[in-house]
């Protein structure tokens, strides 16, 4: 596992989870403090969580950016920056769960068992 393309996603995760806290919502902290350790089993479906909670993430960023930004542009008040900082957020954190891809090869079981089919010894 390269190291270097885990780190994104350990980032992404603890943004994700400061922004739960800010808004009380703590099991969602607990999930994104917790799934990192995913990594752990190394199995394509561990990869596939953690890019599913990712994807998640981004539209939730998404979501707060057009949140915040509805409620800046009926109060007159500038929004472009803000939506520039958390559109990048969000790029961020998908692009992070792109990168879990690059990180390791998830071993699957059934590659295992096809192998061990072929040579009997």
């Amino acid at each position: 596992m390269q190291v270097a393309l885990v780190i994104p996603m350990l980032i992404s995760m603890l943004m994700l989870a400061a922004h739960f806290f800010r808004n009380g919502e703590l099991l969602l902290v607990l999930i994104c403090c917790a799934s990192p350790g995913l990594m752990i089993f190394r199995r394509r479906w561990a990869t596939r969580l953690l890019q599913i909670i990712l994807l998640l993430g981004a539209i939730e960023w998404v979501r707060t950016a057009m949140s915040i930004a509805t409620v800046r542009r009926e109060e007159g008040m500038p929004w472009m920056r803000m939506a520039v900082i958390l559109g990048s957020v969000a790029a961020w954190t998908l692009i992070s769960g792109m990168l879990l891809f690059l990180s390791s090869r998830p071993k699957d079981s059934s590659a295992k068992t096809a192998r061990a089919a072929e040579n009997p010894t």
